[in-house]
């Protein structure tokens, strides 16, 4: 009974005299951890004010932050609590844990770092069109893992946030310019001249055509039966709810109209037509032939 008393003294004597390592602990538990949760709002205040940064991303780096400020709090707390052997075999561990996942998880944890850099560092943004290891598409959403995009067909695919950080990406709607063109045939017995000023003329008369860069016709193909005439021109789709797509189809129906009026053959109308005359045969003896021009 002596000794347990004795032990237990001696256990409250030793918490008293650790008492203010162990405050000290504690206090640097919560300024760390009030301190990454400072921080982490500050950055979501930064990255609140940009667009191109989605939801779940800003999320995602307030909590990397405030667990990283978490670890160092509770790293500095067991080094005043006198534990530094403890602290560094933590540290000790959590490396080799650290690269035994990362060998493990390389892909993922790949797709992650570049996607955390593409949280600060974006070409692109949810609407446009990009293309990236061949894959086209409209970004319909932006996470740390992975980008979705949905294709022109309708297909959904999420592309691996490392692909698009390591090869070329293509974004057709950064500032809105997109050049696009189409084809033409005319008769070989047409104005081609008169034809491509007439082209030229609708094509700058269109409020959907840009001037800045103006639009160009060149005589592209000589075929059989036609000339083949290709038309470049630019438009600017910030100014327009059309895509693409509808802009071009209108811009040819325009340049049609245009030729049609003017009586213009076009390629589809270009036909060879052989007149076959009745040819009459008669069928006989010859000698009764010969006898009959004889007589």
């Amino acid at each position: 009974m002596t000794s347990f008393r004795e032990k237990f003294e001696t256990q409250i004597q030793q918490i008293i005299e650790s008492f203010p390592q162990i405050l000290g602990a504690v206090v640097a538990i919560i300024i760390f951890f009030f301190l990454g949760r400072l921080v982490s709002n500050g950055i979501h205040q930064i990255l609140g004010k940009r667009k191109s940064t989605a939801t779940k991303q800003t999320r995602q780096i307030r909590r990397i932050i405030r667990w990283g400020f978490n670890l160092i709090g509770f790293y500095i707390a067991l080094n005043i609590l006198g534990l530094t052997q403890v602290a560094m075999s933590f540290l000790a561990a959590g490396g080799v844990v650290a690269v035994v996942l990362g060998f493990a998880f390389r892909e993922i944890g790949e797709n992650l770092l570049a996607g955390f850099f593409l949280s600060f560092s974006r070409s692109f943004d949810v609407g446009d069109l990009i293309e990236s290891n061949g894959l086209r598409g409209i970004v319909k959403r932006i996470e740390i893992r992975d980008v979705h995009i949905r294709t022109a067909d309708g297909c959904d695919i999420y592309i691996p946030s490392a692909t698009i950080y390591k090869n070329p990406l293509h974004n057709f709607t950064r500032d809105g310019l997109r050049r696009t063109d189409f084809t033409i045939g005319i008769d070989y017995g047409d104005d081609l001249g008169e034809a491509i000023q007439l082209l030229h003329n609708t094509l700058r008369n269109n409020p959907l055509v840009l001037d800045d860069p103006a639009p160009a016709i060149q005589i592209s193909n000589f075929t059989p039966t036609y000339v083949e005439l290709q038309i470049y021109f630019w438009v600017n789709l910030f100014d327009t709810d059309l895509d693409l797509y509808e802009v071009r189809s209108r811009i040819m129906d325009a340049s049609h109209q245009s030729l049609s009026d003017k009586k213009y053959t076009f390629s589809s109308n270009v036909t060879t037509a052989i007149d076959m005359l009745p040819v009459q045969v008669q069928i006989g003896d010859k000698k009764d032939q010969n006898s009959d021009s004889t007589s």
